[in-house]
């Protein structure tokens, strides 16, 4: 099979991927499944790319330490320990399909929303939790894990990791960038600019679409008459639809397109087609705007469920494993806990550290000010 703008280079892990759910000559014919719902493989074993027990049994507990994650942090919250959290649920497969996919050398921008990609590049999700409760500008070093910080801004990263991928090809490195949105941010001008620079430049980065139905209130059918994916062909370069709760079809589709674009051959758009269960922020109220039996719908289509039907049914896995499991994602939940209740507040005047690499003057100037300005509650205090 060949995809529209791969025809310059071959990419054959990519075509191996398509090949295997189409026998169509111009593109598969949906979203490329490998697991259904049911937790049923759709081919067997051996003709499916990637599977493996071993790497099947990572996927589903670092999905459950995901969910475990979003869960306790979205408590917090209610609690008034966070002042806000965007939840994943239901996102999980999409984020930890694609995460397994990036080699330690390769660098992710992703936006606000995904904390399982965090804790497979193995960002402590205490540090995610740390920046909603605003004690912290970032949270973590970029640079440690190949993980840049969060984007709040809608679809501004798309332009950083395009640059930063230029910057990998033009050093010969040999890695690639991927970038994370939703489908909200596919009607946002810097993505489009994105993916013009990215096509002229044949930049080395893959554009991942996590497109979970719902861009806050705005349905995905009022951004789009068609497919996300197809708004890359408009670009020249090719994408794909991929049934975003099927872990096992994210991770072979990411990787392939990871190598398609470290081996010269430019970006890649991937949508993965899944769904938000929860709400858009912790302060958005998804019931004024979505139907009931939507959710269960999708809620019958739970990503972790399915892992966990297949695992238990082919026999790759015991009930011990599923209870272990269960286990860890319950401490990884108290330690998330405990270390909130605990953190302390920072130094008011950490705001200013960071406006420029070298300081500046002025906001020396500014510092002094503010803290002169706090300095002067000092005497009113109660005693």
């Amino acid at each position: 099979m060949t995809v529209p703008g791969t025809e310059r280079s071959h990419a054959p892990d990519l075509s191996r991927v398509l090949s295997a759910f189409s026998s169509r000559a111009e593109e598969p014919p949906g979203p490329i499944q490998m697991l259904t719902p049911e937790g049923t493989l759709v081919h067997h074993p051996d003709d499916t790319p990637g599977y493996d027990p071993l790497r099947l049994r990572a996927f589903y507990r670092d999905m459950v330490m995901a969910r475990s994650i979003d869960t306790e942090a979205t408590a917090l919250q209610r609690q008034g320990e966070l002042g806000l959290w965007p939840p994943l649920a239901g996102q999980e497969a999409a984020q930890v399909g694609s995460a397994h996919a990036l080699r330690a050398d390769d660098y992710a921008f992703p936006s606000y929303r995904e904390h399982g990609v965090a804790w497979c590049r193995g960002v402590d999700p205490v540090d995610v939790v740390r920046l909603y409760r605003g004690v912290t500008n970032g949270g973590w070093d970029p640079r440690e894990k190949n993980f840049h910080l969060y984007t709040l801004v809608v679809g501004s990263h798309a332009l950083h990791a395009t640059g930063y991928a230029m910057g990998l090809a033009k050093r010969g490195s040999g890695a690639a960038a991927i970038a994370y949105f939703g489908d909200g941010a596919t009607s946002e001008g810097d993505v489009a600019e994105a993916f013009t620079f990215a096509a002229v430049h044949d930049a080395p980065v893959v554009f991942f679409c996590q497109n979970n139905q719902w861009a806050i209130s705005e349905p995905v059918e009022r951004q789009l008459r068609g497919p996300l994916y197809r708004r890359a062909a408009g670009f020249g370069f090719p994408g794909v639809q991929v049934d975003g709760n099927d872990v096992l079809a994210v991770h072979a589709v990411t990787e392939a397109a990871l190598e398609h674009a470290r081996t010269g051959n430019g970006p890649f758009f991937i949508e993965a087609s899944t769904y938000r269960m929860g709400a858009h922020t912790t302060s958005d109220d998804p019931t004024r705007y979505r139907r009931a039996a939507e959710l269960d719908a999708w809620r019958a289509k739970d990503p972790i469920d399915r892992v966990r039907t297949h695992l238990a049914e082919s026999g790759h896995a015991t009930q011990e494993f599923f209870d272990d499991v269960a286990t860890e994602g319950a401490e990884l939940a108290l330690r998330i806990r405990r270390q909130v209740r605990t953190m302390p507040d920072p130094d008011r005047t950490e705001v200013f550290g960071h406006v420029y690499a070298d300081g500046h003057p002025l906001v020396d100037e500014e510092r002094a000010q503010f803290a002169a300005y706090q300095a002067s509650f000092a005497d009113q205090e109660v005693k």
